[in-house]
């Protein structure tokens, strides 16, 4: 098995201190350093530890040796593009996003900043945290089936307030939707 703590912390931005103090409970930066490089034993109990600070399933810190992984071979700097010193394993989209249900959201017809072709990676939230996602787009369900997609822009008691990213749309209110779920990556087909 290959360890991908390194490569996921990285890719999160986080430091060794970070990802220690969000641990529980907490541990050290040195601990977490032995772990990425293998000079600790990264036990099962320690996979769930290191992969809930990570926002991540345990499942994605490892991976099988002959498992085939996207590499990452390059980076976009201020002066143009350079090659890494070595390649290294790239982090799919999926297993960067952190706990809840993803559910994807097709764009069929342009509107707002959205083109048709999009697909919005979506994470499910319950409606307690929707103070949180103010001015950031959300899908929320609505009686007999339907959703609403837009910008969240209110919450007042059990009413939630979106605007959809057309031009000209009015403000929908929805009243207790059973859940939120919040715009978190935008896959575009060049």
């Amino acid at each position: 098995m290959i360890n991908r703590i390194r490569d996921i912390r990285r890719q999160k931005g986080m430091t060794l201190a970070e990802v220690a103090a969000a641990c529980d409970p907490q541990t050290t930066a040195q601990t977490i350093g032995r772990l990425e490089t293998g000079m600790r034993n990264l036990s099962l109990a320690w996979m769930n530890r290191i992969g809930a600070a990570l926002g991540v399933d345990p499942e994605t810190l490892v991976k099988a040796e002959n498992e085939e992984q996207p590499q990452v071979i390059a980076r976009l700097t201020e002066g143009g593009a350079e090659s890494l010193t070595s390649p290294r394993d790239a982090i799919l989209p999926t297993e960067l996003l952190e706990g809840g249900t993803l559910v994807c959201l097709e764009i069929e017809s342009g509107q707002g900043e959205y083109r048709a072709g999009d697909q919005l990676w979506m994470r499910q939230v319950k409606v307690e945290d929707a103070a949180n996602l103010i001015n950031r787009d959300v899908l929320a369900p609505r009686s007999g089936g339907r959703f609403a997609f837009g910008r969240l822009i209110d919450r007042q008691g059990s009413l939630v307030g979106l605007l959809p990213p057309g031009i000209g749309q009015r403000q929908i209110v929805i009243d207790n939707p059973a859940w939120l779920a919040v715009a978190e990556m935008l896959v575009r087909k060049l």
